[in-house]
């Protein structure tokens, strides 16, 4: 997260922290090493001399954090929505018509995890599919908006891997139990302002799977843009401050590939990367495995009960 845009896009108000303040002195979380504290009781209750504390390890191999070595983001989603069939291409690829208005649907934050966590392979499933995604990340409250104050609502963009159980997706005509896996989706690695990147205009989208690219397309293909969709939903609902709107995936996904390459399974690496934004790579792993990796954390880091022990120092 580029100090650059920080201050201007994510102030206290915003309820997005990228950094704290101890004893007068601005502390930006990438600065804390490769996973910040970003627990958001920490921020607001924390007492200065345990954060002054923790932040005086700068540059130390031995950070006090349970996820040292995973990046993490200053994000609490209330709301994680998502669009489908966005793009022009998949649309065509799926054999779908193009929609007259967005098709939305959602996940909960039981799925997310970080931009270094695995990915959570469910047992019950053996059709187990990548989607690269751009990730709108709203800034401020805004309800019933046109598309000029829509786009004033984004703070920025981020990743985002709607990694999809395509055998329980097709159960029903609604999409919600093969998006909602534990732990299976991707979503980071940092938050950029909306004033660094124009997915409009076109930023390059792709999926690798082992370094082999399986997704490569425009985010310009979207039919609708990430204005129209934050006007859209905010007709019908109060967005605010830290919710994240996946906006759709190009063509390319596994279950449309002619002949069928594969599904993903355990030992694949998944990149998604976004020009401008950055990437995440993620590697399948069986659920069962996973278990220890995951226990007691929430996807943006530390649960309440290990902030507790960056207060005692560490």
């Amino acid at each position: 997260m580029g100090r650059a845009y920080v201050e201007s896009l994510f102030e206290q108000q915003t309820g997005l922290y990228t950094w704290v303040e101890v004893s007068d002195n601005r502390y930006y979380l990438p600065e804390a090493g490769p996973a910040s504290v970003v627990d958001s009781s920490l921020f607001r209750e924390g007492d200065d001399a345990a954060r002054a504390k923790f932040y005086s390890n700068l540059g130390t191999s031995d950070l006090p954090h349970v996820r040292s070595s995973t990046d993490v983001l200053p994000l609490e989603p209330g709301k994680i929505l998502c669009v489908g069939l966005n793009y022009h291409d998949h649309a065509e690829e799926v054999g779908a018509e193009l929609p007259q208005y967005p098709t939305i649907f959602t996940k909960y934050s039981n799925s997310l995890v970080g931009p270094d966590d695995p990915i959570a392979m469910p047992a019950e499933s053996t059709k187990i599919d990548y989607e690269a995604e751009l990730c709108v990340v709203i800034g401020k409250s805004v309800r019933r908006a046109n598309e000029e104050e829509a786009l004033d609502a984004i703070a920025g963009y981020t990743v985002f891997n709607d990694i999809s159980v395509r055998d329980w997706q097709g159960r029903t005509s609604e999409w919600f139990q093969g998006k909602n896996w534990d732990h299976s989706t991707p979503l980071g690695p940092h938050i950029v302002a909306k004033d660094q990147v124009d997915p409009v205009k076109g930023l390059a989208i792709e999926c690798l799977v082992d370094g082999e690219v399986m997704q490569s397309g425009t985010t310009a293909n979207m039919i609708f843009t990430p204005a129209q969709i934050v006007s859209y939903l905010s007709t019908f609902m109060t967005l605010e401050p830290g919710d994240v709107i996946a906006c759709g995936t190009p063509a390319g996904v596994g279950m449309s590939k002619k002949p069928r390459r594969f599904w993903l399974k355990a030992g694949h690496k998944v990149t998604v990367r976004i020009e401008g934004i950055g990437e995440i790579t993620n590697e399948c792993v069986p659920e069962a495995e996973t278990v220890e990796h995951f226990e007691g954390k929430s996807w943006w880091g530390p649960g309440v009960a290990s902030a507790g022990r960056f207060a005692e120092g560490g």
